[in-house]
């Protein structure tokens, strides 16, 4: 009976309190008044078929659900270290909030040394130079633009990653937008249609179009050509994205419930107010690699000239190679591909999708690079990288590893004032950034906000471009796979460039090497 000693002693007090508030005096029905509520919350306890706990442990029971609520802030500010937080660790989000928060970067210094273990397994570390240059003066851009594209753009090497209006609230789009038209980088749309918050301050934009086609769609859920074409036609439409996939849920489409669906959302979209939104897992405008590549030729046409390329968290190897044949078939390339990693996930996604679907990063970018430079494709098609991206040292990575420029969507997140609450799916965000709720959204300055943003982005692009001036480079181009090395074993250190195969020029269409024969035997360009 000891399970039930705490509602019995309640019950018991509560019975007292009636009792002198009656007798003694009135005042006691402040005490009477709460334990009887407590009392008839034990009894609903005992009666309820919900949960077992409280059935055994009524009143007491309730403490389980509230350490359990607890359990996210108590962990992230009382028990873990600065440098094994998940998906970010203190270290790093203390990096973002200190260059957004201040002009100078006081984040570049820390006293002490590092508290990483650099003898860890798994540890790596760039290669300085004996001789270090000075760093650029002005932040290095990459040129977008393969030569069907007659409008390219210069990109730079970190911009704002894919976040659509929805999913983020107004407020905290407008500070994106208004951030990178401060600093002049580049601000993806999401596939969530193009909004009036994404054109409200005048920053470049990347329109991405998804499965749903927001913003392009017709009555059943189809591509629109003529509404796509009015739209890009936009002069802060930069380039245009088509998301084949995320690395936040590969392989399944989003639902946006009814409940969600205002007015405002509903127009953006293009679909219904208050009727529920499924994108589907697949695009209804192609089928194989061959009509995809058609596909991005025929949005180049109605973009009047202007990049378009593709999304895509990588999955299959072959399945890509299949896409590289299809390039090659009918002479037609993007101009860009995005390689998102498994490790992205502004996006909320069922746990199995985010634990264990996908290629992460590092291998999805070498995968993609190695591909479009064994078939001859490479010098046509510039490739950006997204995921986990926060830190100067982080883009420096991705550039040796394959990509040209990054793409970040959370550490831009923690800019505007995301504090990881992991909240982004209830419409309860603490700080207004990833809700649509008006007076948590209020929270949100847009003119501070933003100013945060652009200082993030500087901060970080000059600590990239003193990074590779330490390394002994100027130009990210020179950057290689041999400047980054891994702890393997406890004895035993291994540069990237023998870490994993690196293509030569053509080799694939020349003749596979024995590692991809197979993938390349089995790449189908009709067919996924």
């Amino acid at each position: 009976m000891r399970r039930y000693l705490v509602f019995v002693l309640v019950t018991a007090a509560a019975a007292g309190a009636l009792a002198l508030s009656l007798l003694v005096s009135p005042w006691w029905w402040c005490a009477a008044g709460p334990l009887l509520a407590l009392t008839a919350l034990g009894a609903w306890d005992l009666v309820q078929a919900r949960h077992s706990v409280l059935r055994n442990y009524p009143l007491l029971g309730h403490f389980r659900f509230l350490m359990e609520a607890l359990r996210p802030e108590m962990q992230q500010y009382f028990i873990e270290r600065n440098y094994d937080g998940r998906p970010y660790d203190r270290d790093v989000r203390d990096i973002v909030y200190q260059r957004a928060k201040y002009a100078e970067n006081r984040s570049a210094e820390e006293p002490f040394g590092t508290e990483r273990d650099v003898y860890e397994q798994g540890y790596e570390f760039l290669v300085p130079s004996l001789r270090p240059v000075d760093p650029p003066e002005r932040p290095p851009t990459v040129r977008i633009g393969g030569p069907d594209c007659s409008r390219p753009y210069d990109m730079a090497l970190l911009n704002v990653s894919a976040m659509s209006f929805g999913a983020l609230s107004a407020p905290a789009i407008r500070a994106l937008n208004k951030g990178a038209a401060l600093g002049g980088f580049a601000h993806d749309t999401g596939e969530g249609g193009l909004s009036e918050h994404h054109l409200a301050h005048g920053g470049d934009l990347v329109w991405e179009i998804g499965t749903g086609y927001f913003g392009c769609r017709t009555d059943d859920g189809g591509f629109d050509r003529a509404q796509f074409a009015e739209k890009a036609a936009r002069e802060q439409v930069k380039c245009v994205s088509v998301k084949l996939s995320q690395g936040a849920k590969p392989g399944i489409g989003g639902v946006l419930p009814g409940s969600k669906v205002n007015a405002e959302i509903a127009r953006v979209r293009g679909v219904p107010k208050g009727e529920t939104v499924v994108s589907p897992p697949y695009h209804r405008a192609f089928d194989t690699p061959r009509q995809l590549v058609l596909f991005l030729a025929e949005l180049r046409r109605l973009a009047d000239g202007k990049p378009v390329g593709f999304k895509l968290c990588v999955g299959s190897r072959a399945q890509f190679l299949a896409v590289c044949k299809a390039m090659l078939a009918e002479g037609v390339t993007p101009d860009f591909v995005v390689v998102d990693g498994a490790e992205g996930g502004t996006g909320a996604a069922p746990l199995e999708f985010a634990d264990h679907l996908g290629m992460p990063l590092t291998e999805g970018l070498i995968t993609v690079h190695n591909a479009l430079v064994g078939t001859g494709l490479r010098d046509r098609i510039r490739i950006g990288a997204s995921g986990k991206v926060a830190t100067g040292a982080d883009i420096v990575k991705r550039l040796l590893q394959g990509a040209d420029f990054t793409n970040a969507a959370r550490a831009m997140m923690f800019a505007v004032g995301c504090i990881q609450a992991q909240r982004c799916h209830t419409n309860t965000c603490p700080v207004g950034v990833a809700t649509q709720d008006p007076r948590r959204a209020r929270a949100l300055d847009v003119p501070d906000k933003a100013e945060r943003v652009h200082r993030f982005q500087r901060a970080t692009v000059r600590g990239a471009g003193q990074i590779m001036a330490a390394m002994g480079v100027r130009d990210p181009r020179e950057l290689g796979p041999h400047q980054l090395i891994r702890r393997i074993a406890p004895h035993e250190l291994r540069p990237y460039a023998r870490l994993y195969d690196w293509l030569e020029p053509g080799e694939l269409t020349a003749g596979p090497p024995p590692a991809w024969a197979s993938d390349w035997a089995a790449a189908d360009p009709d067919r996924f």
